[in-house]
């Protein structure tokens, strides 16, 4: 039967229609806005190195010492507050939160770190004791407690000693202020446990990764925060003439020294002091950083 004139008009509105109905679905998808990623809870940024691994250029730098009795920077006050707004010392602004960068005059300290090992810092005491020099040794204390008979030889040569933290931690400084006191103490406790009564006039944070709260730690305890002037990154083991070339030409008159006589492979650091002892001390006087009055 062939169709009427009214069901092909039926037909043909019915098309029209769908045709219709097509075409705004597809608008409405293309004006949708596109769907947002939801967050995995993976840093972009997980690979990054921790502070520790970063280079020291990366870290702080202090300003260059000069001499004169007030020091290159004035020490954070008791408690480490300045005065008596509880706020940290006007000195924050640099990184190091007061902690001192120099010896306060024009003799120049050198500075001993992460020891003691019996494979250097005999080495370097024999070296220190061939040219009368006196320097400051930073100890931490899992190797105090090691080599009690090391921290006795360094005391015994006149050498002054400085708290390095129990093991080296980094990141004591943003750890609580009770883990950071009992950290410290326990650091003295081992040093005392070998040599009793000495005194320990300074504390060296780790990676010179300073925060107010471990400086006001520190300071609470009878120490004074320090930090340093030349650094060589012989921690690298760059080799000994590097080393030597590094703090001969950088050291000036009331600079603080970092030098390591443990944490790895340090024969590179004690073979440099052949040449930079008499080198130093045809030029600078060369002191251990003094025994501040009141130290426990």
């Amino acid at each position: 039967m062939a169709p009427t004139a009214g069901g092909r008009f039926v037909g043909l509105a019915a098309v029209v229609v769908a045709a219709l109905l097509g075409s705004a679905y597809a608008l409405g998808q293309s004006m949708a806005p596109e769907p947002r990623p939801q967050p995995t809870g993976v840093s972009a940024h997980a690979d990054d190195p921790p502070h520790a691994d970063q280079p020291p250029g990366d870290r702080p730098r202090p300003p260059a010492p000069t001499s004169g009795p007030a020091g290159p920077t004035a020490s954070p006050t008791v408690g480490g507050q300045n005065g008596a707004t509880g706020q940290p010392p006007e000195t924050a602004g640099d990184g190091l939160f007061g902690a001192r960068v120099g010896t306060g005059s024009a003799v120049v300290a050198l500075t001993f770190d992460d020891g003691p090992d019996p494979r250097y810092t005999p080495q370097v005491l024999a070296l220190l004791r061939d040219y009368d020099v006196k320097a400051t040794f930073c100890v931490v204390g899992e190797n105090a407690r090691n080599h009690p008979d090391l921290i006795q030889a360094i005391v015994a040569d006149g050498h002054t000693l400085c708290n390095h933290s129990w093991q080296h931690d980094v990141l004591l400084g943003k750890r609580s202020p009770d883990v950071i006191r009992a950290d410290l103490l326990r650091t003295n406790a081992a040093i005392r446990d070998a040599v009793p009564g000495a005194p320990i006039g300074y504390f060296r944070q780790p990676g010179g990764a300073w925060t107010y709260p471990v400086v006001s730690v520190a300071e609470e305890i009878g120490m004074i925060p320090l930090h340093w002037t030349v650094d060589p990154s012989d921690w690298r083991a760059p080799g000994a003439a590097k080393v030597a070339a590094v703090v001969s030409a950088e050291v000036r008159p009331g600079a603080v020294v970092l030098l390591h006589d443990a944490g790895g492979d340090r024969q590179g650091t004690v073979d440099s002091l052949h040449e930079l002892l008499p080198d130093l001390t045809g030029r600078f006087r060369l002191e251990a950083l003094p025994i501040p009055t009141g130290a426990t």
